[in-house]
């Protein structure tokens, strides 16, 4: 094991280096300053333009790669939060303020693809993964009806913490998983055999198999903060090297090895609410940091797909 820093990154692992982690620009750049609580960011290839929501003050805005402005795409807009396509390009959003998960036609119009489970309405539901049979994956905690400050002030009718699965076929809502504080981020594994799950609440991401009949196992912690009390856990993504990047909230962004070891962080001076990656060559990482849009330029890959 071994320790260093190489400005913005902090290599706890010599793998770190040596699988291309930290191998990208030696600092951060600021695409936008403005926002009052910046998640959900989104690169959409055929726009060349990136997307993210601005949840207290109810808008998603649009920064343009070819020209660097930044302009309002939606408001008011649910106060959203994250952000993804579906397998025809149409973007995915979840509404915490309007309590539901949301498609974009292609003709701009609004479609609802859940607001109810059971006759119930959702808590606020968070971050959404699309898998190659059409399905939608959502978390649903519930921090946009703790107060008026990223959503509606209200109760929680089902009284639980969730994720929850679209069925691309009928639009059935189904739980597929109830062991969480407060579920966040989620993502698949590459050859869609796991789904990856941060919990914000409990400061551990969950791992789950994925049976042909879209259920998931009990689950087992992949990562736990343990003493890095400050890593609340929000979003996930995976690189093409098969790491895991985490929003850590407080404690930058970090980087798991397969097996779960903490390899290195990106140091962010804000806190980290949601990354993405995106860009032609797909090796830009996007950093929603409180008020603040950064990039970055990776030495590593997203998956094709996982755009």
């Amino acid at each position: 094991m071994a320790t260093g820093r190489t400005a913005p990154y902090d290599v706890l692992d010599d793998r770190f280096r040596t699988e291309k982690c930290a191998a990208g620009d030696l600092q951060l750049e600021t695409l936008h300053v403005g926002s009052r609580w910046a998640e959900g960011p989104l690169y959409i290839p055929a726009w060349r333009q990136l997307i993210w929501s601005d949840i207290p003050n109810d808008r998603m805005l649009r920064w343009d790669e070819a020209t660097g402005a930044v302009s309002v795409f939606r408001s008011p807009a649910g106060h959203p939060n994250g952000n993804t396509l579906d397998r025809a390009g149409r973007l995915i959003t979840c509404e915490q303020g309007n309590r539901r998960v949301t498609r974009t036609e292609y003709d701009g119009s609004l479609t609802v693809l859940a607001d109810r489970y059971q006759g119930k309405r959702l808590n606020s539901p968070n971050d959404a993964a699309v898998k190659s049979d059409g399905s939608i994956w959502f978390s649903d905690p519930d921090f946009g009806i703790t107060s008026d400050y990223e959503g509606l002030r209200g109760e929680s009718e089902i009284g639980a913490k969730n994720v929850y699965r679209i069925d691309p076929v009928t639009g059935e809502v189904r739980l597929v998983a109830d062991c969480f504080d407060a579920p966040n981020g989620l993502v698949f594994s590459a050859d869609e055999s796991e789904l990856y799950v941060s919990d914000t609440g409990a400061g551990v991401i969950r791992v789950f198999d994925v049976r042909d009949d879209g259920t998931l196992s009990e689950g087992k912690v992949f990562a736990d903060a343990g003493a890095r009390k400050e890593a609340r856990f929000d979003n996930i993504r995976f690189d093409d090297r098969g790491h895991l990047w985490v929003a850590a909230m407080n404690d930058g962004v970090h980087c798991y090895a397969q097996d779960g070891t903490l390899l290195g962080r990106i140091l962010v001076p804000n806190t980290v609410a949601n990354i993405r990656f995106g860009g032609p060559r797909r090796n830009r990482l996007f950093i929603a940091g409180n008020d603040t849009l950064y990039s970055l330029v990776m030495g590593v890959t997203a998956p094709a797909a996982a755009l």
